[in-house]
């Protein structure tokens, strides 16, 4: 057992470890969104077919695995359809993840008063009995939530907020939107709340400010017209506070104003909350990776691989080797060759201390290029090519202008010519390349009617390169004239 762990641990590389944090944030965000919106009966009948699926799929059996794959992708279907405001809101908190996400708050000075207002505004109402419904804005958007509400763009001031909330105003019934330090809504209207259970014999307002925050991170507070009570909905949860003094305190927190000794990363703060679930999703991560992404023997995979000439100098000509290809084995765990493309495989011949002449190049495998770090080469065949290379020398080609069919009964031609007439060119030292015309495609005089001049490509013979890798314009002028009946 212990020597087994021992080659487990031995197993694991950076990439493994990457593997294993990102599944145990995922696994901990669903077990923490189950235990707060779902029921706990649904995560353990999840849980129970996903063992009776891993069990049939290592017993082979065929038909219950089908069965459960079908399963799933009508479950995963259902899911978005109940779930679907859960991860509406899922992806708009991963888009406020990073730069776009980061807190605007500063240090303003004015932030202690603007809580001051808020406070003296909720404790005067309760007291008078007023009915007020406030929220302040945190990073979750808001308008898909709202409905209503007249624009404001007003300073959170005392005054200001009991004006709104007077009985005699017109928007006394709805909800004011804080964003920052200004009022940016009032008169707006929240999504009321499901959880009957939660909200008891609260009015209206307490349904709506729950509604709200069961949606997005919003705080919102409540006046109770009936009671004079002040309550706090944030999360899930509505609370009713004892005294005005506790929502000092909350909204010192919202607002930035919290000592700074109780101020700390938000990696802290992740990892204080459900230790429980973090707990448990480690272990899945880990008992996951162990299951399918450890491999204990490497598997092997033979791909051929062609051979490419690198640093190959301007004035020597490599011929294809006899063995294009070679036959590369290839280790590694299977997951590994799903990332692979065998059309990126190259084995890079250095060409730069070449020889003219025929030689015998040894191949390493260090040479084979465009292969992941996952996977190491086990065996190539065969180890060595003969590679033939020729210097090159200037010279200089004369080009004939290569012709088919015939001109039209009535024209005849009187002169054909070429500009250039030579063009310069590198060759393979020595007689046996000997001194060949350029040949251009062939020109169809049966299309000629008239005298023309036109560019035609050149038809190039083997090893010849042209100066600076430039393929030069080849005109051909056709010349022709009427014949007399």
């Amino acid at each position: 057992m212990i020597e087994t762990a021992s080659q487990v641990l031995k197993g694991i590389h950076v990439k493994d470890l990457v593997d294993i944090v990102i599944l145990t944030v995922m696994i901990s965000a669903l077990l923490v969104w189950f235990k707060k919106r779902a029921s706990r009966f649904v995560l353990i009948g999840i849980s129970v077919l996903g063992v009776i699926y891993f069990l049939a799929r290592s017993f082979h059996l065929y038909l219950t695995t089908q069965v459960l794959h079908g399963f799933f992708a009508i479950f995963l279907f259902v899911v978005v359809v109940i779930f679907q405001e859960d991860l509406r809101r899922l992806f708009e908190r991963l888009a406020l993840i990073g730069p776009f996400g980061k807190s605007r708050r500063i240090n303003d000075p004015d932030r202690a008063d603007r809580s001051d207002a808020i406070v003296g505004a909720v404790e005067n109402m309760a007291r008078k009995k007023i009915g007020a419904l406030i929220v302040i804005k945190g990073r979750d958007p808001l308008d898909r939530h709202l409905t209503g509400g007249v624009a404001l763009d007003g300073l959170v001031s005392q005054p200001l907020l009991e004006s709104i909330f007077d009985p005699h105003s017109p928007g006394h019934d709805g909800a004011v939107i804080v964003e920052g330090p200004r009022i940016s809504r009032f008169g707006c209207h929240l999504p009321l709340s499901t959880s009957a259970d939660t909200t008891g014999r609260r009015g209206l307002r307490h349904t709506a400010a729950l509604g709200l925050a069961e949606r997005s991170d919003a705080l919102c507070i409540v006046c109770s017209e009936e009671r004079g009570t002040i309550s706090i909905a944030r999360g899930e949860t509505i609370e009713t506070l004892s005294r005005a003094q506790d929502l000092r305190d909350i909204l010192k927190g919202v607002t930035g104003q919290e000592p700074a000794s109780r101020k700390t990363s938000w990696v802290g703060t992740w990892l204080r909350k459900n230790t429980r679930e973090k707990a448990i999703a480690f272990g899945l991560a880990c008992l996951l990776w162990v299951m399918f992404g450890y491999q204990r023997e490497p598997v092997y995979r033979e791909f051929p691989v062609p051979i490419e000439y690198a640093n190959v100098t301007g004035d020597i000509v490599i011929e294809e080797a006899k063995t294009p290809f070679i036959r590369v084995v290839l280790a590694g765990s299977p997951h590994s060759f799903d990332l692979i493309n065998p059309q990126q495989l190259k084995i890079s011949l250095n060409m730069s201390q070449v020889r003219e002449g025929s030689q015998e190049m040894m191949l390493t495998r260090d040479m084979v290029r465009g292969l992941p770090s996952d996977l190491t080469v086990a065996s190539m065949t065969p180890v060595s090519v003969t590679v033939s290379a020729r210097r090159l020398v200037n010279a200089v080609l004369p080009v004939e202008v290569v012709t088919k069919g015939k001109p039209p009964d009535r024209i005849a031609i009187t002169k054909i010519t070429v500009h250039p007439s030579t063009i310069q060119v590198l060759l393979p030292q020595g007689p046996q390349a000997g001194r060949p015309p350029l040949q251009t495609y062939p020109v169809d005089l049966s299309q000629i009617r008239e005298s023309t001049s036109l560019e035609v490509p050149l038809l190039l013979p083997p090893n010849i390169v042209f100066a600076k890798d430039k393929k030069p314009v080849v005109r051909v002028t056709v010349t022709v004239r009427a014949r007399r009946p």
